[in-house]
């Protein structure tokens, strides 16, 4: 008996020291709020990547992350209306420097977190055997590419129409989602022959599968549209959130860029984004 008695109190007092530590650890991180919940906004290209994201971090930090998809263009509108947003993760580089510009953002928080890629996507298995001809041809009846003055993959999409003279062939044939999201659901559901969707969706469709459904697809040459480079920023209202800065340097870490490669973008150090003079002209596109 007197054995198991000191077992026990061993016991019990291991685990409460490693309790007592870890919770001096998390004091350490942060004196007043050990434990955060912040709220986020992000562009809807990137939803299966920042779920993943999200997953490891809260499991690395004990913080916890709500999440709000959406056009780039919407969620620009609503921050600034006083949407409670402590980052905002865009699909482009003009919202963000938008919102900086307007003192909005916390000084030098703006970073380039990916670079998405655009890819002409169809169902059919034999409809895209070449990009460039099946957008010439009369093989489709429905174009789905995202809302270009929402949504920056579909400004791409409209500047590689351009770039290969199918503007006006096309134009009656186009069926506009309200981002990437729901385009890449006309696709998939038949509403649309074909459309422009991210690289990413369909990496991602592809790690869903345990049998990948033929289709066909064509990744179109970054050299016909300017590369989206998506730009994150701290808002004002994360200013004072450690779990809002810890989040954005997950995301620059070597486990956070992994994750986000594996999605199909290319990631890019933690540097603040170069200013481009074009990015104002960039905030509204006209169709």
């Amino acid at each position: 008996m007197p054995f198991i008695k000191t077992f026990v109190f061993i016991t019990f007092f291991c685990v409460a020291s490693l309790s007592q530590a870890q919770t001096e650890q998390q004091a350490k991180t942060d004196p007043q709020h050990p434990h955060e919940t912040i709220h986020i906004a992000v562009a809807s290209n990137f939803t299966f990547a920042m779920n993943e994201l999200i997953t490891q971090f809260e499991a690395n930090t004990g913080h916890s992350v709500k999440a709000s998809y959406g056009s780039s263009g919407k969620i620009y509108a609503q921050i600034q209306h006083g949407a409670p947003f402590q980052i905002f993760f865009s699909a482009d580089q003009a919202k963000p420097k938008a919102l900086e510009d307007a003192g909005m953002v916390v000084a030098d928080s703006r970073f380039t977190y990916a670079v998405g890629a655009l890819v002409l996507w169809s169902t059919k298995p034999d409809l895209i055997v070449n990009g460039e001809s099946v957008l010439s041809g009369d093989d489709f009846n429905k174009l789905a590419l995202a809302n270009p003055k929402l949504a920056p993959y579909g400004a791409a999409a409209v500047q590689v129409l351009e770039q290969l003279n199918r503007v006006k062939s096309t134009r009656s044939k186009w069926i506009q989602g309200e981002n990437i999201a729901q385009t890449y659901q006309f696709v998939a559901t038949g509403n649309a022959d074909l459309g422009f969707v991210a690289l990413s969706q369909l990496k991602q469709a592809q790690l869903k599968q345990a049998s990948p459904k033929p289709d066909s697809s064509w990744v179109v040459p970054q050299t016909l549209y300017s590369p989206i480079k998506q730009d994150a920023v701290l808002l004002k209202r994360g200013k004072d959130s450690a779990a809002a800065k810890a989040l954005i340097s997950f995301i620059q870490s070597n486990q956070g860029r992994t994750i986000i490669e594996s999605y199909g973008y290319t990631s890019t150090s933690n540097a603040v984004t170069n200013q481009s003079k074009h990015l104002d002209q960039q905030i509204h596109v006209d169709q």
